[in-house]
């Protein structure tokens, strides 16, 4: 790929803004010491601009400050890149062949299971072809099942829970819900959105038979700017909750136009926690909105609160309200794999040590499973709440409204089987 093209791909990123470009020197030049001469040089490729564009600058706020906190240790060299794939998959293997070729060895991206789908395949070709380029894949939002099921990588880890384990979850809620009679699905039209819609419906067939699915809709991603028709029939259907795996402003957008048309049922979301959705419900969503996650701001513990509160210190704008656990773990566990490994150049023996991470952070544990290169952790469930009221410490983004953890997972009860066929190099 010429240097324009490559220079290109990089502009979208940089236009950030001074706070989040600052943090491409912070993430490269903290680490004095370290394994291996050079730093890995780690590319994310995200949505940075489009519809999906805050999306992209959440993510990079998290997994550049997990990199500054490993980087002012002496254990390992990272180094973050950015490139826009401006949600498009052709863009994103666009930034995929610019990446390696400004040596990138390690590739993040989360935010669309399609375009995880694409790179896994192209990143099994270029590792065949290329074995001295070999690059990694860590994934922290792509959450179809099948990317750790029949497509399964060797170059792949997954350190979010697949959609089938999300459902899992939020059914372990939904059983309980003895008001619940009928549910409206509703998802993003491409594998994630079918996956979810799917299992939600093979997960009540098998634990709530007396529950009806009124409807299962499918729309366009990122491509509807009025959700009113989709919530009207919603309210007509006369479902007492809606269940979706809807994101970004697909979430927004659904949740504030059936606030609009008067819908009171309940919510089951995957993402309900954040990026505005809260706010476009106010006091509609309080007691009606859930939502499932690896770790949620009102987790009751010490080391929690404590883990918030260095989030929000570093990112003290309520609109940059939005920390992952699981992505600080990912950059823990690859952390820990570079120094078990003691290399930063050989990323085949760097997989070797990542198929076996067992990290702990601020009180949460995740290890990852050999067999899949599927991340297992505990998963929370959480209801909406007013800020103030009974274990709601923390609101969202400032807009006086939190989750109240209601339900949490043992990492051993939120695992599934796998279907998995891993194939590993030889070398």
């Amino acid at each position: 790929m010429n240097t324009s093209r490559r220079s290109a791909l990089k502009a979208g990123t940089l236009a950030l803004g001074a706070g989040i470009a600052s943090l491409s020197i912070s993430t490269s030049a903290r680490a004095a010491g370290g394994v291996g001469a050079t730093p890995l040089k780690l590319a994310m490729v995200e949505s940075l601009s489009g519809p999906f564009a805050n999306t992209g600058e959440a993510v990079l706020r998290n997994i550049a400050w997990a990199i500054e906190r490993v980087n002012a240790r002496s254990g390992a060299r990272l180094q973050l890149q950015r490139y826009d794939s401006k949600g498009q998959n052709e863009e994103a293997l666009a930034a995929l062949r610019a990446a390696i070729d400004d040596g990138a060895r390690v590739i993040l991206q989360g935010n669309s299971s399609a375009t995880a789908s694409v790179l896994i395949d192209a990143i099994n070709k270029h590792n065949e072809r290329e074995p001295d380029k070999r690059v990694l894949f860590l994934n922290y939002s792509a959450v179809e099942p099948s990317l750790t099921n029949e497509k399964c990588s060797f170059w792949h880890f997954r350190f979010d829970a697949h959609a089938n384990m999300r459902i899992a979850a939020l059914m372990d809620v939904i059983r309980e819900d003895k008001a619940l009679k009928g549910v409206y699905l509703i998802g993003q039209d491409y594998s994630f959105g079918q996956a979810v819609l799917r299992e939600a419906r093979e997960q009540l067939a098998s634990q709530r038979p007396d529950v009806k699915v009124l409807a299962q809709e499918l729309h366009p991603m990122g491509r509807v700017k009025d959700f009113a028709p989709y919530a009207v029939k919603i309210k007509a259907s006369g479902a007492q909750a809606v269940i979706t795996g809807n994101w970004g402003n697909d979430l927004t957008l659904l949740v504030k136009a059936a606030r609009d048309v008067g819908f009171e049922g309940m919510f089951y979301t995957f993402y309900g926690n954040a990026l505005g959705a809260p706010a476009a419900l106010g006091d509609a969503g309080v007691g009606k909105v859930i939502a499932v996650a690896d770790w949620l701001p009102n987790v009751q513990t010490a080391e929690s609160e404590a883990f918030y509160k260095a989030f929000r210190t570093r990112f003290p704008k309520p609109q940059d309200d939005y920390v992952h656990m699981r992505m600080q773990l990912m950059i823990e566990s690859l952390a820990q794999a570079i120094e078990r490994a003691q290399t930063t150049s050989d990323v085949v023996a760097i997989a070797r040590q990542l198929e076996n991470a067992d990290v702990t952070l601020y009180g949460r544990r995740g290890r990852m499973r050999a067999a899949d290169h599927q991340f297992q952790q505990n998963l929370v469930v959480g209801m909406m709440e007013k800020m103030g009221s009974l274990g709601v410490k923390f609101d969202v983004e400032g807009s006086g409204y939190g989750f109240r953890v209601i339900r949490e997972i043992p990492a051993e009860k939120a695992e599934q089987p796998t279907t998995c066929k891993m194939v590993r190099p030889a070398a």
